[in-house]
């Protein structure tokens, strides 16, 4: 293996839990090593101060003031972050060789007509970060891919694919692999397949809207092991109107904002109810994305913090066509595996390898992206 480089990855999702910070060991192509990780979650003030930042730009108003007090917190806390790793992971900061820094979202509008150019909006400053903690940082990934036309979403399905390349047996038929974060995406990813092969797109909310409905009904961050819709039943009613949402019939590629859907369908039911009928709604418009796709799936490996919702997994092993399997179950690291994407991310952008490819995110070539800031 040539040119190895040790890399820290940062992700800070759009459900505000916190970051993640995870080490591996790549050349840009393959994974030759996993290390240490860990969770640093976000405090109250901060959750707050990313909301009103938030707000703001969905609003397109001047908020400087709540945007600029939320960059420097939230560039606080992955400064934080990498020293937490290094310290429990018994490493020096010469150690490692980049930090890739993805900055917590506050907008993301992919353009929606042709020849127009969208926005996505990371705040956090990479200087900042490559100055405190003196380590070379790669931040701001997906603004190049917005640039050139693309959706600037989503981002991981080159690492799903370095990731599938190494399982072991080989998969002899087509893998789909499904992160539930604050939204959900897919990456289908044909046998053997390279950049260009993979389709990826978001297919509709994630764990965004039944964090805020468990929040605004029961004060809880989330629903706790999905015990909230376990108890609940599915308004048929609301999830057909929910389901009819235009988003849903678009072909790919085609990315979403958190924001893009909301609570409206389900206000006037029970806590239980309305948890149930988001918990089938995620789920639905998973299950929408296989019609969207050019084979039949053989197996579904499900990421990210949805995984953990019991009654999700339910929803998702009842209405996708193949076996689902957590993460975990095939040797990845679920908790992790975003911010080792993005430490994957940062050594591609170093060797000027392209991020993001025209079924992923629309863009018109292979491409590759990330802003470098040196360490002093």
């Amino acid at each position: 293996m040539t040119d190895t480089k040790t890399a820290i990855g940062l992700m800070s999702g759009t459900s505000l839990d916190g970051v993640d910070a995870a080490i591996i060991r790549t050349d840009g192509e393959k994974i030759v090593e996993t290390g240490p990780s860990l969770s640093v979650p976000y405090s109250r003030d901060l959750k707050v101060w990313v909301r009103r930042a938030v707000k703001a730009a969905l609003e397109g108003r001047d908020g400087a003031a709540e945007i600029g007090k939320a960059a420097g917190e939230v560039t606080l806390a992955h400064v934080n972050a990498v020293e937490d790793l290094l310290a429990s992971a018994s490493m020096k900061r010469t150690d490692v060789d980049v930090v890739g820094f993805h900055g917590q979202t506050i907008l993301h509008r992919p353009a929606r007509e042709a020849g127009s150019v969208g926005k996505t909006w990371q705040i956090g400053d990479g200087g900042v970060l490559a100055q405190e903690t003196r380590i070379d940082v790669v931040s701001d990934f997906r603004t190049a891919d917005v640039a050139a036309g693309g959706e600037g979403a989503p981002f991981a399905p080159i690492y799903h694919c370095a990731l599938a390349h190494q399982l072991d047996p080989a998969p002899e038929t087509p893998i789909g692999v499904i992160n539930i974060g604050g939204v959900s995406n897919v990456t289908f990813i044909p046998p053997m397949a390279r950049g260009v092969d993979l389709v990826a797109f978001d297919c509709g909310p994630g764990n965004g809207l039944l964090d805020e409905w468990a929040e605004l009904k029961t004060g809880a961050s989330f629903d706790e092991d999905g015990a909230l819709a376990a108890a609940g039943s599915v308004e048929e009613a609301a999830l057909r109107m929910m389901l009819l949402a235009p988003y849903l019939r678009r072909k790919p590629p085609k990315s979403l904002d958190r924001y893009d859907f909301n609570l409206k369908q389900v206000m006037n039911l029970s806590p239980e109810d309305g948890a149930a009928t988001l918990t089938a709604f995620t789920a639905e418009c998973i299950k929408l994305s296989e019609d969207f796709l050019e084979e039949k799936v053989g197996e579904w490996i499900v990421c990210g913090g949805g995984r953990k919702n019991p009654s999700m997994m339910l929803a998702l092993a009842s209405s996708l066509s193949a076996p689902v399997r957590l993460a975990e179950d095939v040797g990845w690291r679920g908790d992790d595996l975003e911010a080792e994407c993005f430490a994957y991310l940062a050594v591609r952008s170093l060797k000027k390898l392209p991020l993001s490819y025209p079924k992923t995110t629309r863009v018109p070539r292979p491409i590759c992206g990330g802003v470098f800031h040196r360490a002093p």
